[in-house]
């Protein structure tokens, strides 16, 4: 016998044949006619090649093979009922589940210290694996391996969910000592040296050339509108090493406003608006379709979400 020939309806007429013994009552326990009933006893004899149940002075009585199927049909249809109810509710304060989260290194120090003090308020049983970009791929996130991707990304699978988390404004940074915060124009700007921070993506890294300047990203872009390039002395893939560098008298870095708040108690740094246009940039929260209405999944995005927010708000 082959699946195929199997319709599901059948296994709750026998369940229900084999509990009542009597096609009257089987058919008012599941709301059928009485001969809606016995056209369905008659395809399951059909289907099982055997008379399933006989008429005998004590009524309708299950062969043997009918009475070999009575528990697997039972525990096939429970499997089926649990697997077509909804999802339980995901409990955060007793789940153990590991969250694998790629966060980039912009993202990383701005938005998860608060997002961990959540959950260890909230699911102190919950840990989160942080990635960084080159530890993954889209492969990955589509196939569900990662749970989250946070970053700025230039392109995406179309199948993806996404939430933009913030946008951010650019700021320049710079020791207070160093002469162009005195006379910060776009001329100076151009004249001094610089940290150009990687506007990281997913995938393994590859080395900068500093002629090429299509590969900058998103500072260099703007001044490419304006048709000027500037000139950078140090190339670096993390926020934190740039922030530092710019304690160093000759160095400026262009860099959003969000990955500057640990300097905000370091005195000999100054903050000053970009001399010339850059857009805001926009950090994005993205997860695989296979993914979507888990509940868990639902329950981390939302969290994330709300943090997300305060740290906007502040």
């Amino acid at each position: 016998m082959s699946i195929d020939r199997v319709d599901l309806n059948l296994l709750v007429y026998l369940d229900a044949l084999l509990k009542e013994r009597n096609v009257t009552k089987a058919a008012n326990q599941l709301g059928l006619s009485q001969p809606a009933m016995s056209n369905g006893l008659r395809r399951l004899r059909e289907v099982f090649e055997d008379p399933l149940l006989i008429r005998t002075s004590d009524g309708m009585t299950p062969t043997e093979r009918a009475l070999g199927l009575q528990s697997t049909i039972r525990e096939v249809l429970a499997t089926i009922d649990k697997a077509v109810q909804p999802q339980a509710a995901f409990d955060a304060l007793t789940s153990t589940r590991v969250f694998r989260i790629m966060a980039s290194d912009y993202s990383e120090p701005t938005l998860i210290p608060p997002l961990v003090e959540r959950l260890r308020q909230e699911a102190p049983g919950v840990s989160i694996d942080i990635m960084t970009p080159s530890d993954v791929d889209f492969y990955d996130v589509e196939q569900g391996k990662v749970d989250l991707v946070i970053n700025r990304f230039d392109s995406m699978p179309q199948s993806f969910h996404q939430k933009i988390l913030w946008r951010d404004q650019f700021i320049c940074l710079m020791n207070k000592h160093n002469p162009m915060a005195q006379d910060f124009t776009l001329e100076n700007y151009l004249k001094a040296h610089h940290i150009w921070v990687s506007k990281t993506g997913m995938g393994a890294g590859v080395g900068m050339n500093p002629k090429d300047v299509q590969r900058r990203g998103w500072v260099d872009d703007a001044l490419s509108e304006l048709g000027k390039t500037r000139n950078i002395r140090v190339f670096t893939r993390h926020y934190q090493a740039a922030v530092q560098l710019a304690n160093q008298k000759d160095l400026i870095v262009t860099l959003p406003r969000k990955a500057t708040l640990e300097t905000m108690n370091n005195n000999d740094l100054v903050m000053l608006d970009p001399p010339f246009p850059i857009p805001e940039m926009t950090l994005t929260m993205a997860w695989s379709p296979l993914l979507q209405h888990n509940p868990a999944h639902r329950w981390i995005r939302g969290l994330i979400t709300e943090v997300a927010r305060e740290i906007d708000e502040a």
